[in-house]
């Protein structure tokens, strides 16, 4: 658990915490628009898209070790990419390493903490993702400090510094089970379930066999989930840009417009602890459609924000969906689907949110931006009935029979 959060901190710092900074920078610096600036999510989720998936069939052949380490290294890599970025082109390159690298640590660790605790797979899954989403709200306001002291330059070669450091020290400790602890950790689920009475959610004589990725993708659950991450992933990642700018539009200053961003990630870590837990206790789906819909209702309001502070806690019900929709799914698809191809088909959903969730969120939201001469309010109403569409959607995701 311990190395999993370690190693998993600085890309969740650098995807949900260095484009809302460096946004308005990399406008300045490149002489571009919103719409360019928010196009870099669209390569770093294209990346997500194309990489999840693929690093959850390698960590099966490879090990999870492995696979850690490795994203590891491309996180700082791409932190050096960023740190010699010359035009936005190489800012897009930056966007797609960084979302490839994120795959590579984010899948393994998943997988390996529920594991090592199937029974609590959305606490233990909870606790990996609020470590993904925190650590941007950590590093926001000190990615600012960072700016203005050492410059974009030194900022991202100090950063690939620390990316190096403390990552692989986390995937040494990220190691998998061996025969005899999955053994005991086996039996001790069943006495719980037995001392408890608990029944699996499957009935039928096959209840504990894992679904193949072919018959996953026969399944109307999958596809609800799909869609749900379509529609959930645009509101949410939307926020990662749209943040800083209407705080700005506000007349607020930098330091000041970060601090909605950083409520937003805030909620986006230490959500996803409490609706991990929570989703144990009362059911995946009905806690993920409560936050959706609380989501949408702060997307309806955010029009209405004209000063810090409600700006800052409607973001903050945002931040707490999206942290919802990534530590709540990841135990979803293993009650649904199995642990067995979890990483594989937990990759596949992920294909939604890298391919078309960011073309329909930040990449769209900027371009409308430009559009209506920064007018917030269009982005903010589509965006909520995104969110309000995922509250219906999740519902239909059951656990399939399994014959």
């Amino acid at each position: 658990m311990i190395g999993c959060s370690v190693a998993i901190f600085w890309p969740g710092a650098l995807t949900f915490g260095f484009p809302g900074v460096m946004a308005s920078v990399w406008q300045e610096m490149f002489l571009v628009g919103s719409g360019a600036t928010g196009a870099a999510i669209f390569f770093m989720l294209a990346a997500v898209g194309i990489f999840m998936f693929l690093v959850g069939r390698w960590q099966e052949r490879y090990g999870i070790r492995r696979m850690i380490t490795l994203g590891v290294l491309l996180t700082a890599c791409g932190c050096i990419l960023a740190a010699f970025a010359e035009s936005i082109i190489m800012v897009y390159a930056w966007a797609f390493i960084n979302g490839a690298a994120s795959c590579f640590v984010y899948i393994p660790a998943l997988t390996l903490v529920q594991q090592w605790y199937p029974h609590r797979k959305g606490l233990v899954s909870g606790t990996v993702s609020m470590v993904f989403g925190l650590a941007a709200a950590i590093m926001s306001p000190l990615f600012g400090m960072m700016l203005n002291s050492f410059g974009t330059r030194n900022m991202s070669l100090l950063l690939a510094a620390l990316t190096l450091t403390i990552g692989l020290l986390g995937a040494y400790f990220a190691r998998e089970r061996d025969d005899r602890r999955a053994e005991r950790q086996n039996e001790k689920l069943d006495a719980v379930k037995q001392q408890n009475g608990i029944r699996n959610e499957i009935d039928g004589n096959e209840e504990n066999r894992s679904l193949t990725v072919k018959e996953t993708l026969h399944t109307r659950s999958f596809w609800f989930l799909w869609t749900t991450w379509t529609l959930a992933g645009a509101a949410g990642v939307s926020m990662t840009v749209l943040s800083t700018g209407y705080g700005l539009s506000l007349g607020l200053p930098l330091g000041s417009a970060v601090f909605i961003l950083t409520a937003f990630n805030l909620t986006n870590g230490t959500g996803r602890l409490a609706s991990g837990y929570l989703s144990d206790r009362w059911g995946r789906s009905r806690v993920m459609s409560l936050a959706f819909l609380a989501a949408g209702l702060a997307y309806f309001l955010f029009p209405l924000a004209v000063d810090l502070p409600s700006s800052a806690i409607l973001a903050a019900m945002v931040g707490f969906a999206f942290g919802t929709l990534f530590s709540v799914s990841a135990p979803l698809v293993a009650d649904c689907f199995g642990l067995e191809h979890f990483g594989a088909i937990f990759g596949l959903t992920f294909a939604a949110y890298g391919f078309v969730a960011g073309p329909l969120g930040p990449t769209l939201s900027g371009y409308l931006l430009d559009l209506n001469n920064d007018n917030f309010v269009p982005v903010f109403l589509y965006l909520g009935a995104f969110c309000l569409l995922a509250a219906i959607s999740i519902r239909q995701v059951v656990p399939p029979k399994r014959y």
